[in-house]
């Protein structure tokens, strides 16, 4: 009978026992769970990307998640970082950062190397200074070292271009990157696609015209300076076209501006026509040694599809609609650029 009873208690003692070690299991497994899966991402002061830059250290990381607000307690990031050996595996990269996100969630994400990419977009630039300031806004490729590959010929000359010509490789459009690309890699997609965009077709409408394709680019940079109008941007190619094969000077306003570098002239004078300027068309005969901005792809297409006729002049119409009087004599042409001078005076425009 004590036996028994003995027995009995035993057996209840190792029930609780048992209960105990469950509780202390499960309470052992929340307490990891927590630690791992949790939100612990904090105020994203600086927005949900976190950018590492190339050759960071893992002491670097840590600065980058406090200071940018990713992480409440770095801690136990560290401590889970060290457990995946993540401090060894650093990718450089722009990561997004959710509200919500655990430290297993961070950790993995950042040891994977999984990026979000950027998009770039390229509208019209003026100068490479503009490419370089953009490039290195939006990506971590170097400032000084895309300066430098601008300018230096040898670079230049695997893509059939100069110092001069460098942003004829430059075409409006969205590209897509990983934050850490180099300027190197930046610069050969870009690149990449103009020298699509400068199929058998364009290459031969350009000869038809005896021009190279970096010509024709920098003629389309004057024409796409001149009138955002497409329907009459061939005439106003044609009239280039047609003072070129006449050995005339161009005479084109915005070469006068780019000469200037004053993009914000809405007047050109004698102070602007008169700069010594290889490219200023008012002071040298021909083209300029490269594009006064960045044309896109219709402008070009409408230099390559300019319209036989004899203009040789033109000026904006006195209604300021943006559009512009052809004429084919200077006699015409004076007749259209004094009323427009009138037009401009009456506004005080100067």
């Amino acid at each position: 009978m004590a036996h028994r009873k003995s027995s009995g208690k035993r057996r209840k003692g190792q029930r609780k026992i048992l209960a105990f070690l469950g509780i202390a299991v499960l309470t052992v497994g929340l307490i990891v769970s927590y630690f791992l899966f949790a939100p612990i991402t904090g105020s994203l002061t600086q927005g949900e990307y976190l950018y590492i830059r190339t050759g960071s250290d893992f002491e670097s990381v840590k600065k980058a998640l406090v200071t940018g607000g990713f992480v409440k307690d770095t801690k136990r990031f560290e401590l889970l970082a060290n457990e995946t050996d993540y401090p060894n595996r650093i990718r450089a990269g722009r990561y997004h950062i959710s509200p919500g996100m655990s430290n297993w969630q961070i950790v993995r994400l950042l040891r994977s190397g999984k990026q979000s990419p950027v998009k770039l977009v390229i509208t019209k630039l003026r100068t490479k200074a503009d490419f370089v300031r953009l490039i290195s806004t939006k990506l971590e490729a170097d400032s000084t070292v895309l300066h430098q590959m601008l300018r230096d010929n040898n670079y230049l000359a695997q893509f059939g271009l100069d110092s001069n010509t460098a942003l004829c490789a430059v075409m409006p459009n969205t590209y897509e990157f990983y934050w850490n690309t180099s300027a190197d890699k930046a610069f050969r997609k870009i690149e990449a696609t103009y020298s699509d965009f400068w199929n058998k077709q364009r290459q031969a409408a350009a000869r038809a015209l005896n021009l190279s394709p970096q010509q024709a680019i920098t003629l389309a940079s004057i024409v796409s300076e001149e009138s955002n109008k497409r329907d009459e941007q061939p005439n106003i190619a044609r009239v280039y076209l047609n003072r070129l094969a006449k050995g005339m000077k161009l005479q084109a306003d915005p070469t006068a501006k780019f000469a200037s570098g004053d993009f914000a002239l809405k007047r050109i004078t004698s102070a602007q026509t008169s700069i010594p300027s290889a490219y200023n068309t008012y002071y040298v005969t021909g083209l300029p040694p490269g594009p006064i901005c960045t044309p896109d792809g219709r402008t070009i297409d409408a230099v390559l599809a300019a319209p036989k006729n004899d203009y040789l002049y033109f000026c904006a119409k006195a209604d300021f609609s943006g559009y512009h009087s052809f004429a084919a004599t200077y006699a015409e042409h004076l007749t259209n650029a004094q009323a427009y001078q009138k037009a401009l005076n009456a506004q005080s425009i100067r």
